[in-house]
């Protein structure tokens, strides 16, 4: 393709985007979860049959996927480097003035300190876990980021196994820069088994209501032991 026809594909893509709605759908969607477009029709405040036109749109642009499972219709982002891509353009953008409803002020404190961002962690807790991989050298991130065999040993003492990183395409660890933080957090095969093996353990649980994720005290407990985290989520500027 051309550079013009890459930018005409490009500013389509945006277009889509670029919409309000859209972009609050997408956003929930971020949580990895498959949604009703009725639930993202609530979640973005608008009429079912007008979600319905945004949601085919956003199907077309190749954002989300759709399934069919009886007699239900099920969407959910196209991948991972879709998600990647709506929490960068996130990050991007002013914070929003927080809120004066004090429901409204904890859940965004909630989401700020642990949520996740498709299938790995993110917020305030993602951002320090990232920190550790790097300065402990488990992550290389001099050029293409990478597990070094250090941080294979790291991931062994949790339970997760080299074999975790076989037949996928997927890239093994990816940066990505966090919404809220505007710091890096772990994505890639490496973001995704933690957050398995977090929940795995028991050190992290949470609810299909929200992304927000709530670290367990056995959690509290290991990532001190682990990462010495003994602030979950907590990291020094």
């Amino acid at each position: 393709m051309t550079d013009r026809s890459n930018g005409e594909a490009l500013a389509r893509v945006a277009a889509v985007i670029a919409d309000p709605s859209r972009a609050t759908m997408l956003l929930g969607m971020l949580d990895g979860r498959a949604w009703t477009a009725t639930e993202l029709a609530v979640a973005a405040g608008i009429a079912r049959s007008t979600a319905t036109e945004h949601l085919h749109q956003l199907v077309a642009a190749g954002l989300v996927e759709e399934r069919h499972q009886g007699r239900h219709r099920y969407l959910r982002l196209a991948d991972a480097q879709t998600a990647a891509l709506i929490e960068q353009l996130a990050s991007a953008t002013p914070m929003a003035a927080p809120s004066s409803s004090l429901r409204e002020v904890e859940k965004d404190q909630r989401l700020r300190a642990a949520r996740t961002c498709y299938d790995h962690l993110a917020g305030s807790l993602g951002v320090s876990l990232c920190k550790t991989f790097v300065d402990r050298g488990y992550v290389d991130v001099t050029a293409s980021p990478r597990l070094t065999e250090r941080g294979e040993a790291a991931c062994a003492r949790l339970g997760i196994e080299s074999d975790s990183w076989a037949k996928t395409r997927r890239p093994q660890v990816l940066l990505c820069l966090d919404w809220t933080e505007r710091r890096d957090h772990l994505a890639g095969v490496l973001g995704a088994v933690l957050l398995r093996a977090f929940r795995e353990n028991g050190w992290v649980s949470g609810d299909a209501s929200s992304r927000a994720i709530r670290v367990t005290p056995a959690g509290r407990d290991a990532l001190a032991e682990h990462f010495d985290l003994a602030q979950p989520g907590a990291v020094g500027s």
